[in-house]
């Protein structure tokens, strides 16, 4: 048996600006910069939904995590971009 997918009504999309775009503009870097330093296949509108606080998947946070690691030279892991779980 599976387990009960929760309520999409019961799930808020929009979490308000997330870490991510303060850590953005902190180091002066746009989405342009992290899809062109990704090591996946990503989008810049991946990037901007992430910023914007959208409700990203477990695999697009990651791909988001690892692209700003790259673009930074630092070593971050999702709760430090994301206040909010996949």
């Amino acid at each position: 048996m599976q387990p009960a997918m929760p309520n999409s009504e019961d799930t808020p999309r929009d979490l308000g600006e997330q870490p991510l775009a303060s850590l953005m503009a902190e180091k002066g870097l746009s989405p342009k910069d992290l899809v062109a330093a990704s090591p996946d296949q990503m989008t810049h509108k991946m990037i901007a939904r992430g910023m914007k606080g959208r409700r990203l998947t477990a695999n697009t946070m990651n791909k988001v995590v690892r692209a700003w690691n790259a673009a930074t030279e630092c070593s971050h892991v999702p709760s430090d971009l994301f206040n909010y779980k996949p």
